[in-house]
């Protein structure tokens, strides 16, 4: 359990080789130029089993090797404990929350907010779409929006 000065965040995709762990890997970044990594937990998993143990989308890691974003990540699955160790699951699109919300109501007790990372997009793109079956393209969308819903979740959570 986090400790109750450290917030927590978990970011949740389908596989957890493209959209969550950008949105980790972003939000890592922007905690670290803010001086608050320190009173984060911050980490990404996935609905699914399909990618467990592998890494990052290479599409992905050149997206953020471009914007000199660190990326560091297995892939892993969404377990009952993350719903009582995490304080925000932040998922991708209805899908996630659907799968997310189905596995919260087998876990007696959960405390974590579970939400629409999108929820926070100051441009009101509620979705992040799965880049991977796209192109760079797709993947240079994923990022910028995840960078403008990191940014506002941040801010919000930032007192």
């Amino acid at each position: 359990m986090a400790a109750p000065s450290t917030k927590s965040v978990l970011f949740v995709c389908l596989g957890n080789i493209c959209r969550s762990p950008i949105a980790e890997a972003v939000f890592k970044k922007m905690a670290t130029d803010a001086g608050v990594v320190d009173k984060w937990r911050i980490d990404s998993a996935a609905t699914s089993t399909y990618e467990i143990g592998n890494p990052p989308d290479h599409r992905g890691q050149a997206c953020m090797t471009k914007h000199h974003v660190p990326m560091k990540h297995v892939a892993r699955q969404v377990t009952k404990e993350d719903f009582m160790n995490f304080e925000f699951i932040l998922c991708m699109d209805n899908s996630n929350l659907s799968d997310l919300q189905k596995k919260a109501n087998s876990v007696k007790n959960h405390t974590a907010k579970i939400e629409l990372l999108g929820s926070y997009d100051p441009e009101n793109e509620l979705i992040i779409k799965d880049p991977y079956y796209g192109s760079d393209e797709d993947f240079e969308k994923v990022y910028q929006q995840c960078l403008r819903c990191c940014n506002a979740f941040l801010d919000k959570n930032s007192t």
